[in-house]
């Protein structure tokens, strides 16, 4: 590059451009054409580019999230949204020569005072009551009907920090009481030896307890007696103890 600028500054323009040469026009009148009226350049003269439309319609262009609010008969999620550039800078959406109507998603400053968890779930909710229709929300948001009704419970008796699952969920209505768990685990301590098949059929012979012997194992994983040596290790610190 540098021998070839060194050429045409060093060579061709001194002894070869000729500097006095002019062009006559053929013919007088100008060979540009005014552009008819009815054409749009701003719809002729476009960038096109093509983004994924996510599972909540919403697809991401120039550092920015922009949610689809056109209502849709259909569900668009993974299509290829045709986005057309200007050349003012502005830009629309297309889908099947469809112009969508879009909205630009602004990052809300609460989202770091709950976390971005927490702000997930406000959200799904807050959408649910705009929108007054839940299975709609579910499916804008990209969550389950039934989650949101649970959210909307635990905020409504708790406020937002019970959705960080700082209440754990409430028990199944087929697990066993305290007092058998007790009685369990003390007949686990006595008789570490025993296997859980064993343990089950004390508790029926001992104490009139039905309890099978996955039940007992479930309480062992539970505390940590789920080995013979652990069993055994807890029995003697019980009764140093």
């Amino acid at each position: 590059m540098n021998s070839a600028n060194d050429y045409l500054q060093n060579t061709f323009i001194p002894d070869y451009w000729a500097t006095t040469l002019t062009v006559n026009a053929k013919q007088v009148r100008s060979e540009h054409r005014p552009v008819p009226k009815h054409l749009n350049l701003d719809a002729i003269c476009i960038q096109k580019e093509y983004r994924k439309i996510r599972r909540d319609h919403t697809f991401s262009y120039g550092n920015a999230m922009y949610q689809i609010t056109s209502p849709l008969r259909h569900s668009i999620v993974s299509q290829q949204v045709e986005l057309r550039k200007q050349l003012d800078g502005n830009f629309t959406a297309y889908f099947a020569d469809r112009e969508l109507s879009i909205k630009e998603l602004v990052e809300p400053s609460s989202r770091k005072e709950y976390g971005e968890e927490v702000q997930k779930k406000l959200d799904a909710i807050e959408l649910a009551k705009e929108l007054g229709n839940v299975r709609e929300a579910a499916r804008q948001s990209g969550c389950s009907v039934k989650s949101i009704h649970n959210n909307r419970q635990l905020l409504e008796a708790h406020g937002p920090l019970a959705l960080k699952r700082m209440y754990g969920q409430p028990r199944h209505s087929n697990r066993i009481d305290e007092k058998t768990r007790n009685v369990v685990i003390s007949l686990t301590l006595k008789l570490p030896h025993l296997t859980s098949i064993r343990i089950s059929g004390e508790m029926r012979k001992r104490f009139n307890i039905s309890i099978s012997h996955s039940t007992v194992r479930s309480i062992w994983l539970e505390e940590k007696l789920n080995t013979r040596e652990l069993r055994q290790a807890r029995a003697e610190a019980s009764i140093i103890e």
